[in-house]
């Protein structure tokens, strides 16, 4: 058990994340997750509940043991490097609202991992997803749901969880979006004309009414559609069309990007539509388009 301040420490630090940094509550669920999996720790290991006072005592030797800890259990370098990061940010704030030195948990170097590049689709894999997806469900306003959000992700680069966010004040789609991403980012998406169509015929046949205040993408009840639905339908079509398991709906998203680079995007451009914060994130696509550009010349090359 956690000591009561350091409870409290913990949720003031995900209450000023949630106003000051806008973060999503998936997020704060992660952060409390990660936090309190290391206070914990530390308690046991030290033998005795740990209050502020002796949280601020926390040495490099405790770190390192708590790594040892996390790897033992099976946590990867990748999960490992998300859980210091998380237990970082919350020291920094504490530290600054308490008053001490916290060298020892900030100067803990995270493991290093291999970042893993994006998987997109080829191009008339994607295209072929779209057309696949109206078939799977017997109800033709289901179909032309499932076809505009699968359209929206591809077509506008759009998360999941952006697409779904659309409310029926939304349709029809205007020639640019306003989009609300992560930290609650506000970027500007261009609409193509098959993106306003596809959800223009799905408006046409939904039986439900489209409240300018509600979800504009309605589950089969009548309530906002949830993102596990579109991942069924996406793994319907996966089997369907004989694609892997990393076609998922988020690999729509990623063959967007990956697409525009190849046609001669630039990448500051690209960036920005994505929303990503950091040039780096994007630039992963980089790879992935070289990687694509090398497999085909070892293909193709005349070999000596």
């Amino acid at each position: 058990m956690i000591s009561p301040a350091a409870r409290d420490a913990l949720a003031g630090w995900l209450a000023a994340k949630k106003a000051l940094n806008g973060a999503s509550d998936n997020t704060l669920l992660a952060y409390q997750g990660d936090v309190t999996e290391f206070l914990t720790f530390i308690t046991t290991h030290k033998g005795e509940t740990q209050g502020l006072a002796p949280l601020a005592r926390i040495t490099i030797s405790d770190m390192r043991s708590w790594m040892a800890r996390m790897r033992g259990d099976g946590v990867g370098a990748r999960s490992l490097a998300r859980k210091l990061s998380a237990v970082k940010t919350f020291y920094r704030w504490l530290a600054e609202r308490e008053g001490f030195e916290p060298t020892a948990v900030l100067s803990t170097r995270a493991p290093k991992f291999q970042k893993k590049l994006p998987r997109p689709l080829a191009e008339d894999a994607a295209m072929a997803v779209i057309d696949a997806v109206e078939i799977q469900s017997q109800k033709p306003w289901i179909g032309a749901r499932d076809t505009a959000v699968m359209t929206l992700l591809y077509g506008c680069g759009l998360r999941i969880s952006e697409a779904l966010g659309l409310t029926g004040a939304d349709a029809p789609l205007p020639d640019v979006l306003r989009i609300f991403g992560k930290g609650n980012k506000e970027r500007i998406m261009p609409v193509l004309d098959a993106a306003r169509d596809a959800v223009d015929a799905y408006v046409r046949l939904c039986p439900y009414p489209i409240e300018s205040e509600s979800a504009l993408f309605k589950g089969a009840r009548g309530g906002a559609l949830a993102p596990r639905q579109i991942q069924a339908v996406m793994q319907q079509v996966r089997m369907q069309l004989g694609l892997p398991a990393t076609a998922t709906p988020h690999a729509m998203r990623h063959s967007f990007a990956t697409h525009l680079l190849g046609a001669g995007g630039d990448l500051r451009a690209i960036q920005e539509l994505l929303g990503h914060a950091s040039l780096s994130t994007t630039q992963a696509y980089t790879a992935v388009d070289t990687a694509r550009l090398m497999e085909v010349y070892n293909k193709t090359h005349p070999k000596a």
